[in-house]
């Protein structure tokens, strides 16, 4: 099984043109070691705390008469030759120590490069080198994509290019996850540097999982063994490796100030201070990271259930909003957090909320019953059940999983469902409200996650991915419906453009259209927008 949870696009310029191959030096060796020294203590206490439960589970045996105990017994004996106890003991000379598994290990030479063994006769000239860098090479004019994946229970995330004029997209390389990947953002700035300034540029992302900690990747390197930073209580754990270590209690799933104890649900970085990452957790709290110290800044609890979905003001930088399965959305001032705050209510279990980037005086929410609420942020009610939307939408049937709103078309929003439909809509229509302007199947299953890409130059692609584990980008100019639609907003839009709609990364017999009865997809488009204003609601009065 294969599918793709989450995706985010890498704007144009910021990606090196040649990624550099993992360096494996003295520094990193020994931050590798203090990661592997701490995974080896981990799962040592784990089997400690697995042995005293079997011992336990015998002693209640025991006292039954229980007769099963008797294999138990013949397969502890079994295992007692491996003395797996003293495995790791640092005497490698002793008798069924290191040395002993690996008998001629005195006898190994090493060589500090390839040149020098004889036994290496590979030769790398300088034109393999130049072809492998050409390999790697990203143009300005390519976008990375980010996808998170899980397939066969192993969990990575895969960088893409696409490059838009050769309509090509293919996995430039990807990186190794620790569990499910349940949201990505792109960084701007290196992380854990903060002496460089405002001005730093970077190229990294930050990874939320199943798991509570926050993994930070660097996309310019390849082949990378262990995040640049981690975000939470592994990050305390490895600076502390050198320490004596207490002994370990049983993890506590109680929220704290410092970092996450359950899975990270969202993630949005602040564009106006670059150092800012915000992060919403299933542990129902809200986390403020200082990217520069890599440290939680601020811990916020204005939720009393999951909190799955964060965004920052596109221009008061320092508001946040916040959904959460408890029925509620937030717009809090991180800069008091005592004081109360706004809050709207809506039918159903939250699934994601965006601010307008067009009129930041509205913020869209999208709910797990397929509804679209729109609402005015200077209009907070009284209450959570007295929340009064400008426009609520029958968006899907099915839970909207991903929505987003186009950054250089206003109007533009795509949502997509677990019912497997993407759907385009205009939100500014003739009528006043929502209007669809197509529904396409698309061929990736339930639909996870649907994203604009951030660049005028390519405003009209929408990356598609779902349970099927494809990404798709689908250029929305070429469809007709979508050119009339948005054709006096974007003068380029007029006429014909191109004679069929474009769909890069999957084979064009795998998608389904929504046409039926011999009707062409562009002929049953025309009279589904009037169709669709009768789903859309105005509550203004």
């Amino acid at each position: 099984m294969s599918m793709i949870t989450t995706t985010s696009w890498v704007p144009r310029g910021f990606a090196a043109p040649f990624p550099t191959k993992y360096d494996f030096d003295d520094e990193e060796y020994e931050r590798i070691s203090k990661l592997a020294k701490l995974q080896l203590e981990d799962a040592k206490e784990d089997l400690e705390e697995a042995e005293e439960e079997e011992k336990s589970k015998k002693k209640e045996a025991k006292k039954n008469g229980d007769s099963g105990m008797e294999i138990t017994e013949d397969i502890d004996d079994d295992l007692k030759e491996y003395d797996l106890e003293h495995y790791d003991d640092d005497d490698e000379d002793a008798e069924g120590g290191t040395n002993a598994l690996f008998g001629n290990l005195k006898n190994l030479v090493y060589h500090e490069n390839d040149e020098e063994d004889p036994y290496i006769t590979m030769d790398r000239n300088a034109e393999e080198e130049d072809e492998e860098r050409e390999e790697l090479q990203i143009l300005a004019t390519d976008n990375l994509v980010l996808a998170g994946r899980i397939e066969d229970e192993v969990a990575h995330l895969e960088v893409y290019v696409y490059e838009d004029e050769a309509d090509n997209l293919y996995v430039h390389h990807d990186i190794m996850l620790p569990a499910i990947p349940l949201t990505v953002e792109w960084l701007d700035m290196p992380v854990g540097k903060a002496n460089l300034g405002n001005d730093a540029r970077g190229n990294f992302v930050a990874v939320g999982t199943m798991d509570p900690d926050i993994e930070v990747w660097n996309l310019d390197v390849v082949d990378s063994m262990y995040p640049d930073a981690i975000l939470g209580q592994g990050a305390e754990d490895t600076a502390n490796v050198d320490k004596p270590k207490k002994k370990k209690k049983k993890k506590s799933k109680k929220a704290n100030d410092d970092f996450h104890v359950d899975a990270v649900l969202s993630l949005a970085a602040n564009r106006h201070h670059r150092n800012l990452l915000a992060s919403s957790s299933a542990d129902k709290t809200v986390k403020l990271w200082d990217l520069n110290t890599t440290k939680c800044a601020k811990s916020y609890t204005y939720h009393t259930d999951k909190v799955c979905a964060v965004a920052w003001h596109p221009t008061e930088s320092t508001i946040l909003l916040s959904g959460s399965y408890d029925r509620t959305i937030v717009a809090a001032d991180m800069r008091a957090p005592d004081a109360t705050v706004p809050r709207w209510g809506v039918e159903s279990d939250v699934e994601n909320v965006r601010w307008d980037p067009h009129d930041p005086n509205y913020f869209y929410v999208s709910t797990e019953n397929g509804m679209i609420h729109y609402h005015d942020v200077r209009a907070a009610p009284s209450s959570p059940s007295a929340s009064k939307p400008t426009w609520i939408l029958q968006a899907h049937d099915q839970s909207i999983s991903s929505f987003d709103i186009n950054p250089i078309i206003p109007g533009f929003l795509a949502t997509g469902s677990t019912d497997k439909q993407v759907k385009l809509w205009n939100t500014q229509s003739s009528s006043g409200g929502p209007s669809m302007v197509v529904s396409r199947d698309l061929g990736v299953g339930k639909v996870f996650s649907t994203t604009f890409a951030p660049d005028k130059e390519v405003g009209f692609r929408l990356a598609v991915a779902g349970s099927k584990g494809a990404v798709q980008i689908w250029d929305t100019s070429t469809n007709k419906a979508v050119r009339e639609a948005f054709a006096m907003r974007v003068p380029e839009l007029r006429g014909e453009g191109r004679g069929e709609e474009r769909l890069v990364g999957v084979d064009e017999a795998e998608t389904d259209s929504d046409s039926e009865e011999g009707e062409s997809a562009d002929e049953e488009e025309d009279g589904e927008g009037d169709a669709a204003e009768k789903g859309w609601e105005s509550m203004e009065e």
